[in-house]
């Protein structure tokens, strides 16, 4: 057993920051109160993401996505920033989406993905972003790609005809079957439908195709999905650094809908010798990662089969002789991102560490595992010959290790901080230098007052320690009282952590002067795998006494919430418990439930995830009805009495439609006040840009009324 050393290894330094707009935008944010956040100020932010450095460690890439009110769609773009937080400027302009940037190995040129031509395909740019051309035409388009560490070859994923040997089939069959009138489809297996769209004969398959041009090489044939189709990792195929050989990841399980054995297989860059190296586990494996100097392969491995939330673990895979280790056993985190230190002989992981992202250091052959970086990092600086201090982002991910071996660029985030690329140096000792490299979002946020928010902890019934966060509006008066609303977050494993969340932001949703409260129930993950599977079996029970015994602790500690003046809102799993309170409480004045669990029976029978609730219902509902029974919110429909907003989407595949509806039914059929918002366009999630901003107007005013009389 490997000891968890809780070593917090944080020697911060005072840093002068470079770009002296940064220092004004604090200077702002500390002197000026600002405004509230409104939902046209929550759009007009970009969002960064996929940060990428230069080979010789000189410039970051990153994409910019901003969302459109007018055209009501979203436009990716890919940025640069200096290492020294200097120069940012915008490489592409197209009104099409570019996304995916990656870096050739020898740092000459960029290639990306762009939607600008042909569908999606891959063009090439130099660094300063001129020269772009296009290198692809395939007729599925491709969904993500990479170099090979030669810079030999692309890897890319595509949805093609599993039967076709060639694009030109592909484009044949696509051209027949746009043609034809008849769009019934002839489905024989599952799943027939994942997420939020229909699943036909097409399967996803990873291709390797000359850097220079050329035929493409079909490395994953067969009626199968690389990447898999569900709970994958960040990358799901990736080359050797000889740049001979594949490592990817599929599920060859005859049914998929009721499996999480993904696998780690392997093949020749010419499609040859496939094998696979995890048949032994029936877990879940994914995120295969070369070593620097090619001797392992490191992976994320879950030891229980049809369990989606399962503790991640670190595993090594040795090249030369086929032995296969675990450097992670003794900690209760799960693995999250994977980055190999330069010499291969220790590797870097993130996982979520209560409500924050922390990031660990272990060595190859095992040993103690370091907590590197936890929780709230702040950052010194001097102005005006006065040192002041802001607290930079609390939830760090997408990390990239630097050629020097010691610098890191990652994005940091906090609850009420968007996304930005910044940079700390990590000697596998302390940590210094810390850096925040760009600030696209000042002039928007100069303008607004955002609080922080508040951690909490308290004994639950069972004397378990369970966290919280409490967010207090802009004009905050800490004499005057204030209605709330209670959050439960989805899931069930799921978490509400310190991050910028767009589409259930803490921040937008306190804005009108309501205080938001979020407790991380039994099922959130980051608390240990014990209490993450305190849920499993038991959706209704200790979940709910945990909600229960938060808000008794929220009551009790802050008087500035009016007790009588309360409501709750959640999705999905959080939907699931808004109908569970609806007939096991009645401590809300109302509820707001999107895209909520209500009848467990007719749920099973129409989600596409089926590994899902046969887990955690123990079985079909035909083999164990008295749990579906117990736990379904449907049950106790008699009871429902608290005033509820309910929405839901069409393309609501996981949780499908008529969940809602059903729920709708039974409020209206007894007279409670509800109301029901249908979006013929959306699936699980609220995307599009109108229909977000109806979303959340429904959302306010909806407590407005009910909470602000």
């Amino acid at each position: 057993m490997k000891r968890f050393s809780f070593l917090m290894i944080l020697a911060l330094l005072a840093v002068t920051l470079q770009a002296q707009t940064q220092v004004e935008r604090i200077e702002m944010l500390e002197d000026e109160p600002g405004r509230p956040m409104t939902f046209e100020d929550m759009y007009d932010l970009g969002r960064l993401s996929d940060p990428q450095v230069s080979p010789d460690g000189s410039t970051i890439l990153y994409v910019v996505t901003y969302y459109s009110l007018e055209t009501n769609k979203s436009n990716s773009d890919i940025y640069a920033v200096d290492l020294t937080g200097e120069n940012a400027r915008r490489l592409t302009t197209d009104p099409a989406s570019d996304r995916n940037p990656r870096w050739s190995p020898d740092g000459e040129s960029i290639a990306f993905v762009s939607s600008r031509e042909n569908g999606s395909q891959i063009w090439t740019m130099t660094p300063d972003g001129t020269g772009k051309r296009r290198l692809t035409d395939i007729s599925t388009g491709i969904d993500a790609f990479v170099w090979t560490p030669d810079g030999a070859h692309f890897l890319y994923s595509s949805a093609v005809f599993a039967d076709c040997a060639d694009d030109a089939c592909n484009r044949e069959r696509l051209a027949a079957r746009e043609a034809d009138p008849v769009k019934a489809r002839l489905i024989d297996r599952l799943p027939y439908r994942v997420w939020n769209s229909w699943k036909d004969d097409r399967y996803s398959h990873v291709f390797a195709i000359p850097s220079a041009g050329g035929i493409p090489v079909e490395l994953t044939p067969g009626a199968y999905d690389t990447p898999p189709i569900d709970i994958g990792g960040h990358q799901d195929f990736v080359a050797s650094p000889d740049g001979k050989e594949v490592a990817y990841v599929k599920n060859t399980d005859e049914m998929v809908a009721a499996s999480t054995n993904n696998d780690i297989w392997l093949v020749g860059i010419d499609g040859s010798n496939a094998r696979c190296i995890t048949t032994a586990n029936r877990g879940n494996d994914n995120q295969p990662v070369y070593s620097p100097d090619g001797k392992y392969i490191a992976y994320r491995s879950m030891a229980r089969a049809g369990y989606e939330a399962d503790k991640y673990d670190l595993k090594i895979f040795e090249r030369a002789s086929g032995r296969t280790w675990t450097l992670t056993e003794g900690v209760d985190r799960s693995v999250d991102e994977i980055l190999w230190t330069a010499d291969s002989k220790r590797l870097l992981f993130t996982a979520q560490d209560g409500p924050y992202k922390s990031l660990f250091d272990v060595p190859v052959q095992g040993g103690d595992v370091l907590r590197v970086l936890k929780g709230v990092l702040e950052l010194q600086y001097t102005h005006m010959d006065t040192v002041k201090t802001i607290e930079l982002g609390t939830y760090r991910h997408d990390f990239r290790l630097h050629p020097d071996g010691e610098t890191l660029v990652f994005l940091g985030e906090r609850m009420n901080y968007p996304a930005e690329v910044m940079s700390i140096k990590y000697d596998g000792q302390a940590i210094s230098d810390i850096r925040q490299l760009t600030t696209t979002n000042a002039a928007v946020l100069e303008q607004l007052a955002m609080h922080a928010p508040e951690n909490f902890t308290f004994k639950s019934f069972d004397g378990k320690d369970v966290q919280g966060w409490i967010l207090v509006p802009p004009d905050f008066d800490p004499s005057k009282k204030y209605p709330m609303i209670y959050l439960v977050h989805g899931g069930p494993q799921g978490v509400w952590s310190d991050n910028f969340h767009y589409r259930w932001n803490l921040e937008l949703f306190a804005s009108p002067g309501f205080v938001v409260a979020a407790v991380n129930c039994r099922g959130s993950v980051g608390f240990g795998q014990e209490f993450t599977d305190g849920v499993n079996g038991d959706w209704g029970g200790a979940p709910y006494k945990d909600l229960m015994k938060g808000l008794d602790h929220i009551l009790a500690n802050y008087p500035f919430v009016d007790k009588d003046r309360i409501g709750a809102a959640g999705a999905s799993y959080g939907g699931y418990m808004m109908n569970w309170f609806l007939g096991n409480t009645d401590r809300f004045k109302a509820i707001f439930c999107h895209a909520g669990v209500y009848d467990l029976w007719s749920m099973y029978g129409a989600t596409e995830e089926l590994w899902f609730p046969e887990w955690e219902f123990e079985g079909t509902p035909w083999k164990n009805p008295k749990m579906y029974d117990r736990w379904s919110p449907s049950r106790l429909a008699a009871k429902f009495k608290t005033p509820t907003y309910v929405s839901h989407g069409q393309l609501d595949f996981r949780v499908p439609v008529t969940q809602g509806m059903q729920l709708f039914t039974a409020l209206q059929r007894q007279g409670v006040e509800s109301h029901f918002l249908y979006f013929p366009d959306e699936g699980h999630l609220v995307l599009r840009p109108r229909n977000a901003q109806l979303w959340y107007r429904e959302f306010h005013d909806w407590f407005r009324k009910k909470l602000m009389p």
